[in-house]
């Protein structure tokens, strides 16, 4: 029994904390798989499984395209099981981009929750930016992917995009004021083009293919960047606030 214990504790994908309570959370609200099945243990470690392949395909292997049949070989699956799961690609990177975007409040959006005072504006935004950074690059396979698919018009990956956008710069527009939340806002404009900005200094820090694809060394003083947005950011709070008063 210990033994039988020992070895489906072994099968069970590894994932690094937190993202493995956030892909438990994920994997325990979906009740039954496509067919209509509903899922017991086994189903949840198989569709976790399916998840750490996936993942693993992304972020480990830049020379293999992303495809549900190396996801399916990645995890020792038929495609008959994998598609019990998943009808589609996108609905796959959606489902493994759940729990990683989940992992986002710990890692850089509960910094921007408490108002940051202006004697500390210029550490508080450097902190966040870093933070911002920090999770771009443990997960820049994945979301330059989903970038990347966006980019091409892929609704799903468009709207996943925005979404996740929205929440980061709410928090930044209630650091710029405490009014000025309507569209169209001078606080939520620049907010916009603040994160947009951010966003693709730091999108072209953390991209993996671009020395393969132009040739060229690639410029990646991670430090400059990021203190340039940082005090960017600072800036237009600052403006912002002084505004608003």
């Amino acid at each position: 029994m210990a033994r039988a214990a020992t070895a489906a504790r072994q099968q069970e994908p590894a994932f690094p904390p937190p993202l493995a309570v956030a892909v438990a959370v994920s994997c325990e609200a979906v009740s039954h798989n496509l067919a209509g099945q509903k899922l017991g243990r086994k189903g949840r470690v198989t569709r976790e499984r399916i998840l750490a392949a996936a993942l693993e395909l992304i972020e480990n292997n830049e020379d293999e395209a992303f495809t549900l049949s190396g996801v399916a070989r990645r995890a020792g699956l038929g495609m008959s099981s994998l598609y019990n799961y998943f009808s589609d690609q996108i609905e796959l990177l959606l489902a493994v981009l759940e729990p990683v975007m989940a992992t986002a409040e710990a890692a850089y959006l509960a910094q921007a929750r408490d108002r940051w005072l202006d004697e500390e504006l210029a550490d508080r935004t450097q902190a966040f930016v870093r933070a911002y950074h920090e999770f771009w690059a443990r997960h820049s396979g994945l979301l330059h992917l989903r970038n990347s698919l966006a980019d091409q018009l892929d609704v799903r990956m468009m709207l996943h995009r925005i979404n996740s956008t929205r929440p980061l710069i709410g928090l930044i527009v209630r650091q710029m004021s405490d009014q000025g939340r309507e569209p169209g806002s001078p606080e939520i404009s620049m907010a916009t083009v603040l994160m947009t900005g951010i966003e693709r200094s730091i999108t072209l820090s953390t991209d993996k293919r671009l020395p393969k694809l132009t040739g060229l060394p690639f410029d990646r003083d991670e430090e400059r960047y990021l203190s340039c947005s940082a005090r960017l950011l600072e800036m237009a709070i600052r403006d912002m606030r002084g505004k608003s008063a």
